[in-house]
């Protein structure tokens, strides 16, 4: 299985394209060509922005339908008609009620947390499961696109590099942004022995996946349980 990619033009950050495939190599990991170098100057690749249309849109819509009712009755006010009951009561509660009501601490609070939700939806990437990858040098055109991995992905391909190491019976891979957490059950073999060739198998794994901020490594090995 080969990792998924989402390509992206280097001057618009604000939403991906569809994901496509990468290319895989023989061995599992995903291919760069014989002919692409890739970029080992410690420049940061920016992460993935989501586009986040379903939170926009509720915003939108919630917006439009209580400035619309307000204009409505605002409308009807100056038309000669009463105002409608909720504004009316509502009017009444804000002119009455005093500031350290529990009503009012509770709706403060409420609107504070959406407030601060927004913000911060505007201000992070998202798409935390998507991990940059490095750009190759030396290709035309290569400056242009923005490629990432999909953690998921990542998993499968450094389980399947695992499971091959003599010695392993099953193995667990948790790909974060920061780290890698491999376990391992050695059912022969001594355990260092296990642990020091799948350190040297998925750091090299890992390395191969051209990713722009590299994970660390973690590895656990133990014996399968009795019975």
């Amino acid at each position: 299985m080969s990792p998924s990619t989402w390509r992206q033009p280097a001057g618009d950050s604000d939403a991906p394209s569809d994901p496509g495939q990468a290319a895989s190599s023989a061995d599992g990991a995903p291919g760069t060509g014989s002919a692409a170098a890739v970029d080992t100057s410690g420049r940061s690749e920016r992460r993935f922005w989501s586009a986040r249309r379903i939170p926009a849109a509720l915003v939108a819509l919630l917006s439009v339908a209580a400035i619309g009712l307000l204009l409505y009755d605002v409308v009807s006010v100056r038309a000669g008609r009463s105002a409608m009951r909720w504004r009316r009561r509502l009017a009444e509660e804000l002119a009455t009620r005093p500031l350290d009501d529990t009503w009012v601490i509770v709706g403060a609070a409420v609107a504070m947390a959406l407030g601060l939700w927004l913000f911060l939806l505007a201000v992070t990437p998202g798409l935390r499961r998507l991990l940059p990858m490095r750009q190759p040098t030396g290709i035309p055109g290569a400056e242009e696109v923005h490629a990432g991995l999909d953690r998921r992905a990542v998993a499968l391909v450094l389980r399947d590099r695992a499971v091959r190491v003599a010695g392993v019976r099953s193995a667990r891979v948790a790909v974060g942004r920061r780290k890698v957490k491999a376990r391992a059950e050695a059912h022969f073999r001594d355990l260092e022995e296990v642990r020091a060739d799948l350190d040297a198998t998925l750091g090299e794994a890992v390395t191969s996946l051209g990713l722009a901020r590299q994970p660390a490594l973690t590895v656990r090995v133990r014996r399968p349980k009795k019975g």
